[in-house]
């Protein structure tokens, strides 16, 4: 019986990570259902992405406010955690306090002493936020698409982080010996109080259950973010690292499309002539994107990335405008489209039965597609460096080369340009006119 709580313990930690690691592996199935894509190029500029923009919050702090209080809980949660590691080690081999015993009681104090500064600032940051999204109540975070589940994990998430922390605080308050060895104990020593007149077995058992639910809630938290919309925390890094490093206003452009574009603007070049093998190698089964399977591997793991934060969708001249496209909602749907296409494999023995469902259409409108202004606001703003831009794109070309479904604006557009060598409806020879008006 005397080592039956480190085999829980160790019971309860193989499970939480083993949840974790299959769920780990779901999502990196579901990505891969997207075709690859090289992203061998610019590594230098890759790394420095990763660094500025993932882990520096560059992009983050250009909203000074929310930015700044991002930044508290990010860092603090993180370093936070690293006390996770003594956990582990105290529930595994029945110790307790390890680091106070291995480590120089200075250096131990700082490290503990810093965790609850940290602590009590992430409580602060976390109460800020919530009273921005429930009393305040940010336009942002007041869209369609923020209604039930989103908004409900977006104050579960905060509510995790408190509890957490409250935790933290009241186990080092509750720790007799830690108080009294009276290093690192800068935040708790004021707690303690709270808890005088109690016996001393009494602390212990509440000292031992703050210590048991932290790292529950640890592993709970970590369970918990494949259903959450903060993926992000561990995503945000190979999403930066594989964002788009060439100029965000160039477009990709299929081969097999631009050598028929050159052949026909060549006059004299042979018409029936059999195209270039590299070419027909390039032309696709189809021509952009209707489903998640259509879109890239990139494209897939932007979606997971999706802070659901709104930056993007607060800088879109169309939605400001009032128009029904929101680039958070176009990553929004094609995660949860992406989630609905992973739960049919695992159904079906690993294989995707047709559910007669689509992206486009069931998720996402032509009338969503067609409002965006192709401006790249959205691409600019967002933090972690997704791209809802690219799958507007790939599913407006799906509508115009599988389906000539492009509205009747544009089809006047392309008529002329075919027509008349220009977007307008005037005779070539009549282009110039204007200069004598």
């Amino acid at each position: 019986m005397e080592y039956l709580p480190n085999i829980i313990f160790a019971v309860i930690l193989i499970l939480g990570i083993g949840y974790f690691t299959r769920n780990v592996k779901k999502l990196i199935r579901n990505i891969k259902l997207g075709h690859k894509v090289d992203a061998s190029d610019n590594t230098s500029q890759r790394w420095k992405n990763m660094a500025y923009i993932a882990l520096g919050q560059s992009k983050m702090v250009k909203r000074p406010v929310s930015g700044f209080l991002h930044v508290i809980v990010y860092v603090g949660f993180i370093i936070i955690n690293i006390e996770v590691l003594e956990i582990i080690i105290d529930g595994l081999f029945g110790t307790h306090r390890i680091g106070q015993q291995v480590l120089p009681e200075s250096l131990y104090g700082f490290l503990i002493g810093s965790f609850e500064i940290l602590a009590v600032l992430v409580l602060v940051a976390v109460t800020v936020f919530w009273l921005r999204r429930n009393v305040i109540k940010i336009k942002r975070f007041l869209s369609s698409e923020m209604k039930g589940w989103p908004k409900s994990d977006g104050n579960i998430i905060l509510y995790f982080e408190v509890v957490l922390m409250c935790l933290f605080l009241i186990m080092n308050a509750t720790d007799m010996v830690f108080q009294e060895a009276n290093s690192g104990n800068i935040i708790s020593q004021f707690i303690a109080p709270w808890f005088e007149g109690l016996s001393e077995g009494t602390l212990t058992i509440i000292e031992r259950s703050a210590w048991w639910l932290h790292i529950v809630g640890i592993l709970a938290f970590l369970n918990y973010l494949y259903f959450s919309k903060h993926l992000h925390i561990l995503l945000a890094f190979p999403n930066v690292y594989f964002g788009k490093v060439e100029p965000k206003g160039k477009f990709n452009n299929l081969e097999a499309v631009t050598a028929e574009v050159k052949l026909m603007m060549d006059p004299d070049a042979d018409p029936y002539a059999a195209p270039p093998e590299s070419a027909e190698d390039e032309v696709p089964a189809k021509f952009g994107a209707s489903d998640v399977m259509d879109l890239t591997q990139i494209q897939l793991l932007n979606a997971y990335s999706c802070t659901e934060c709104g930056r993007c969708t607060s800088e879109c001249p169309a939605n400001l405008t009032g128009k029904k496209l929101s680039p958070r909602k176009i990553m929004m749907d094609t995660r949860d489209r992406l989630e609905e296409v992973g739960k049919n494999i695992d159904a079906n023995n690993g294989e995707f039965k047709d559910d007669g469902k689509q992206l486009l259409g069931d998720y996402i409108t032509n009338e969503e597609l067609w409002a965006c202004t192709t401006c790249n606001a959205c691409v600019e703003a967002c933090p972690v460096s997704i791209d809802p831009l690219s799958i507007i794109v790939e599913m407006r070309r799906y509508l115009v080369m599988e389906q000539s479904a492009a509205p009747m604006e544009l089809n006047n557009m392309m008529t002329n340009i075919e027509n008349n060598g220009a977007p307008w409806p005037y005779n070539q020879m009549d282009r110039l006119n204007w200069k004598d008006e």
